[in-house]
């Protein structure tokens, strides 16, 4: 489920991976300047007392055992209230909150309606049953295109009549099956998918996901598979569109998936657009944001706890408008499974985890009865101590929720938006 190796493309993305920053400053989209007002409070404003003491009481526990304050970030805030904060202007290693940058920036690209296409096509003719020529796939960066989504396109082109395909299967542009990097790869995957006959126990036990009558395809490819750069298609057959981009973000950062940040990221541009572009909509220096990659896989990576609150915030003021919240892209706990099954973490906060060898970090937005929302970063560091980390984070946190009251229910201002439960990928018979 993840990779800590970048995709490869046979042909060049639409920004590069690396690029300067006046290139990924032409490639910013949305929005043209910084937000009027920062979406985050000052760094000087007054601390809450009582807030503030909890949380000095916590890292002394910290710095006790060893491990400096220098390196454990906090921030903190309600509304407009700063209630604590540690080091919060420093960018420290950020782990997998990185994807919240990557979802910011993808966000802001792409928009909330995105979904990434695959095009099947070919550059021959089907006469009874038979595709005279060769299969031809273009990817376009889709992060979720596995087994089921195969299996779903192959009964597409069953349906268009094709049994049997002459030539070869061609592939190109940005396609990553089953999160894998290299393109040539993830086209024997697909042409294993094509045909039910050639399937291991792996796929088997994933068609056994889908519905049940979901037809077994059966079409087979003479040829191999071969990676092409811009492969000539004469006639289109199927275009296969993905979830919309929030269902992908929330599927990536349920799971932390690696892979998935990877590909979002160079969908983006690259880590240095992604830093760039997500600075920008959080409002918050760039000096605060410094990224290598999309995904957290690199201790290089650096954020300061308040650039992630106000990526936060940020995501929160971009999905309004569209009736989302952060809980459409991030995890709620107590309602959606994924890696923070197993964390002691209060019911209905919306959060983002990270752990990467001697970085832990826990961020997100804590519902309480007292003081409403309140956004909270904790990025610990300075050792071996990953467990002791994460049962610290669970008890500050904990703490906070018993002192300002639970909630019963996750309030509207961070539920995710039901009516958006039943979206599926799409296909398009073009023919």
């Amino acid at each position: 489920m993840t990779s800590c190796t970048a995709p490869k493309t046979a042909d060049s993305p639409t920004a590069s991976p690396n690029p300067t920053p006046e290139e990924a400053r032409r490639t910013l989209t949305f929005p043209p300047a910084p937000p009027t007002a920062p979406l985050s409070v000052s760094p000087t404003s007054p601390v809450d007392p009582n807030t503030s003491a909890i949380v000095q009481k916590y890292l002394s526990q910290i710095s006790a055992q060893g491990y400096p304050q220098t390196v454990q970030g906090i921030w903190m805030q309600s509304g407009n209230t700063l209630l604590a904060q540690n080091q919060g202007t420093i960018p420290l290693s950020a782990a997998s909150l990185t994807k919240v940058a990557t979802s910011l920036a993808a966000l802001q690209t792409f928009g909330i309606d995105h979904r990434f296409e695959t095009v099947i096509g070919t550059n021959g003719t089907i006469k009874d049953g038979v595709l005279n020529g060769d299969l031809i796939l273009q990817g376009n960066g889709n992060p979720l295109f596995v087994w089921e989504e195969a299996i779903a396109v192959a009964n597409a082109l069953s349906q268009l009549g094709i049994k049997k395909v002459t030539g070869n299967l061609i592939v190109s542009g940005r396609f990553f099956m089953n999160f894998n990097p290299e393109l040539d790869a993830s086209g024997e995957l697909f042409k294993q998918a094509l045909n039910a006959s050639t399937w291991t126990g792996e796929v088997a036990e994933q068609y056994a996901t889908l519905p049940a009558g979901t037809p077994k395809p059966q079409i087979a490819i003479a040829g191999n598979v071969k990676v092409a750069a811009n492969p000539s298609i004469a006639q289109t057959l199927i275009r296969h569109r993905s979830l919309p981009l929030p269902e992908l973000l929330k599927k990536m950062n349920r799971y932390s998936n690696n892979a998935m940040a990877e590909m979002v990221a160079l969908a983006v541009g690259g880590a240095k657009v992604v830093a760039l572009k997500s600075a920008q909509a959080a409002g918050v220096p760039q000096q605060e944001v410094i990224l290598v990659n999309g995904s957290g896989l690199s201790p290089e990576n650096r954020i300061s706890p308040r650039a992630v609150c106000a990526m936060f915030l940020a995501i929160e003021q971009y999905l309004k408008p569209s009736q989302m919240t952060v809980g459409d892209i991030f995890a709620i706990v107590g309602e959606d499974a994924g890696i923070l099954d197993q964390r002691k973490l209060p019911k209905g906060l919306v959060t983002k985890s990270g752990s990467l060898n001697e970085v832990s970090a826990l961020a997100g937005a804590l519902p309480t009865s007292q003081k409403g929302v309140v956004w909270f970063v904790v990025m610990n560091g300075g050792g071996a101590n990953l467990e002791g980390f994460r049962a610290g984070q669970e008890s500050l946190v904990n703490t906070f929720a018993n002192q300002w009251g639970a909630v019963s229910a996750v309030p509207a201002q961070l539920a995710a938006n039901r009516d958006r439960a039943s979206l599926k990928s799409l296909i398009e018979k073009a023919n």
